[in-house]
């Protein structure tokens, strides 16, 4: 689901990878759809690769927006303020380390969840489909 998409020190908002050229990949934005270089001195993660610290271990990205999906549905998150943020990750995550998951890292995690479901992009069905085959 989260395959290809990118978050990019220094940029708002998110991309998706196009296509790789010699000493950059092309992204394109899923804010503003304008396509640009990212080179390879530049910090970049997929969404994918990103996990949420926990009292005990790390939960997947992936897994925080399915909580987030199941939660608020196909609502779109407001603009909250710390103590709101908080809240609402304490529901969705109710083991995140508090001493590690600062105010900034939430913010950026509803705001990609937003992004995310303007394009459409949080369809869980083919991870669901993927987990019952392994299961059987």
């Amino acid at each position: 689901m989260l395959k290809g998409i990118l978050a990019i020190s220094g940029q708002p908002g998110l991309f998706k990878l196009v296509s790789e050229a010699k000493n950059s990949i092309i992204v394109e934005s899923l804010v503003t759809g304008k396509r640009m270089p990212a080179y390879s001195t530049t910090r970049i993660s997929t969404l994918e690769e990103i996990a949420i610290f926990t009292e005990t271990d790390e939960v997947q990205l992936k897994d925080v927006f399915k909580s987030l999906k199941d939660l608020k549905g196909d609502e779109k998150l407001p603009k909250m303020d710390n103590k709101q943020m908080a809240e609402l990750f304490g529901e969705v995550l109710p083991e995140y380390d508090k001493d590690r998951v600062y105010a900034s890292d939430m913010k950026k995690v509803f705001q990609w969840y937003n992004i995310l479901l303007e394009n459409n992009l949080l369809d869980f069905s083919a991870d669901e489909e993927a987990e019952k085959k392994e299961e059987e």
